[in-house]
């Protein structure tokens, strides 16, 4: 079976993503600068070939993904599998909220505990299972072309961790950058990277958030003697 080249991309920027809230399945706008990323991101890839254009279903992620389309006129297909991670109870706090109100979940948070799930929400695991088979799927189906699939940080988080086999317990050390282009190719031995992170077509706008969570804490560093 053919390769498919995807076209990896998180949505523009919300006013969430700069206060460090975490949104998951809340249904946030772009902010401003968001929509100047969309704008640029559509302007990019005007000329690239794409076939098809899948995109979450959370408003930040489509509205993106029609500004991305709308050079190729081409359908946003949407799917609720490309969702962020649902944090439950967690959804519109910021980390110090957390830490504060929930000293327990925020301890198995800083260690990536992929069994720990958010009170109402989803596992690392599980998360990454619905990523990880919807991508794949999407993929095997356009087999030998070129997909986007504009997604969340999180969702990007995963397949970066597909394509390069990193643990889902090890520490994030990659961007994760509001409308950047990530490159990946699909074949039946799953994923490989091709590029991370092309950001040049944002140049000269305000740097948005760094990851996401944008405020995630790192791991704990053991005592030293």
């Amino acid at each position: 079976m053919e390769s498919t080249l995807i076209l990896a991309v998180r949505h523009g920027e919300t006013a969430w993503n700069r206060e460090g809230r975490l949104q998951g399945h809340l249904d946030l706008p772009l902010n401003a600068l968001g929509e100047r990323q969309a704008e640029r991101l559509g302007a990019a890839l005007a000329d690239h070939a794409i076939d098809a254009i899948y995109a979450s279903d959370l408003g930040r992620a489509a509205v993106t993904a029609r500004h991305l389309a709308a050079p190729h006129g081409l359908e946003v297909g949407l799917d609720e599998r490309l969702r962020e991670r649902s944090f439950g109870v967690h959804e519109g706090k910021r980390w110090v909220d957390i830490e504060a109100e929930f000293p327990e979940d925020a301890l198995r948070w800083r260690q990536r505990d992929p069994a720990y799930e958010p009170p109402g929400g989803e596992s690392l695991n599980r998360f990454y299972a619905r990523c990880i088979d919807a991508v794949a799927a999407l993929a095997a189906a356009h087999a030998g072309q070129t997909i986007a699939v504009v997604a969340h940080g999180g969702v990007l988080d995963c397949l970066y961790r597909a394509a390069t086999r990193v643990d889902l317990q090890a520490p994030r050390s990659w961007m994760l950058g509001n409308a950047s282009i990530n490159r990946l190719l699909h074949s039946p031995q799953g994923f490989s990277l091709v590029g991370w992170n092309d950001d040049q077509h944002l140049q000269g706008l305000t740097l948005d958030d760094p990851g996401v969570p944008g405020f995630m804490p790192a791991a704990p560093q053991p005592a030293r003697a």
